[in-house]
Order: C-alpha cells, then sequence, then structure tokens
C-alpha cells in the first residue's frame, strides 16, 4: 500500500520560493566575485530581503534570509563549514535587528535605514562568531573598525538600490 501526501502551497509559499530562488542565485554569483578584503562582500542578495521585509513583512524576509544563507551553501559545498556558520550567524543577526526595526513606530526605519542596521548587525554578528569560535585573539578586533565602515557603506548603497527597485515596483 502507498500512501500520498499532498502538499497545499500558498501565494505566500510561493512567494517565499520565487525571493528565496532570486536571493540564491544573486547569493551564488557574488561568491565568484573577488574580495577587497578578506570578510568584505557587497551583500547584494540582502537587497533582495530588505525589498521583501519592505513589501511582505518580516516573516517572509526571515524566510527568505535564512533559506538563501542555507541553499546557498548547500550550492557552494559550504553547508557546515565555518563559511557556513559565519554567514548564518550573519543572517540570523541581521534578522533580529530587522524585526525589531520593523516594529519601530510609525514607517520604521525604511529600506536605507532597514538595510545599513542589517549590514551593521551581519558584519557584528559574524565577526563575534569569528572571535568567540576560530579566532580569539584581540588584535582581531582592530579590524572590526574596517570592517563595520564597509558595512556601513554597502549598506547605504544596498539601502538605495533597494528603495530604487521598490519605487519602480509601485
Amino acid at each position: 500500500m502507498t500512501t500520498t501526501i499532498q502538499l497545499k502551497t500558498t501565494a505566500e509559499d510561493h512567494r517565499i520560493a520565487w525571493f528565496s530562488a532570486l536571493a540564491i542565485l544573486i547569493h551564488v554569483i557574488e561568491s565568484a566575485l573577488p574580495s577587497p578584503l578578506p570578510g568584505v562582500k557587497p551583500g547584494l542578495a540582502n537587497v533582495i530581503t530588505i525589498i521583501v521585509l519592505c513589501k511582505y513583512g518580516w516573516r517572509t524576509a526571515a524566510w527568505v534570509s535564512v533559506l538563501r544563507v542555507l541553499a546557498g551553501s548547500l550550492i557552494l559545498g559550504t553547508f557546515l563549514s565555518p563559511t557556513f556558520m559565519l554567514s548564518l550567524t550573519g543572517a540570523l543577526c541581521s534578522v533580529v535587528i530587522l524585526i525589531i526595526a520593523s516594529q519601530l513606530p510609525g514607517r520604521g526605519a525604511g529600506p536605507i535605514g532597514f538595510s545599513v542596521l542589517a549590514a551593521m548587525a551581519h558584519i557584528s554578528g559574524q565577526f563575534l562568531m569569528a572571535w568567540a569560535m576560530f579566532i580569539p585573539h584581540p588584535g582581531l578586533w582592530k579590524l572590526f573598525p574596517v570592517l563595520l565602515t564597509f558595512a556601513i557603506i554597502l549598506g547605504i548603497i544596498n539601502g538605495i538600490i533597494s528603495l530604487m527597485v521598490l519605487k519602480r515596483l509601485q
């Protein structure tokens, strides 16, 4: 006797899948780009997360962000590696700060504010994970201001891109 299970999908499931696929594609392409400094990437896949946050809310954005990290690591062969741990930590820290920021009174932080906050949380989470798990040397802290500066700059750029896309979608 064979039992079949039919899963019912919703429009929300399809939306999450579509945006996750787009974020994963950007994540994989971005992984092939050279980095000016170790740990510095443009984070263009996060543009998708910010757009989803602004249009559909934090729950959908959280799914897209976490699925991007999981599927991206499987595609790139980094699942459960230090790279994966750093990426997942950064994504989870970003999601937490985006949840908090999206609950602010009024319209929240907006795409640029969300992007900067997410970038800062992402690099801070990654840095703390790197320091706690892989390189617990006090000298590592000298890199943090440099990485945080890049995060802020790239967060602003990605926020502007997100804002431009959101305006085009309206």
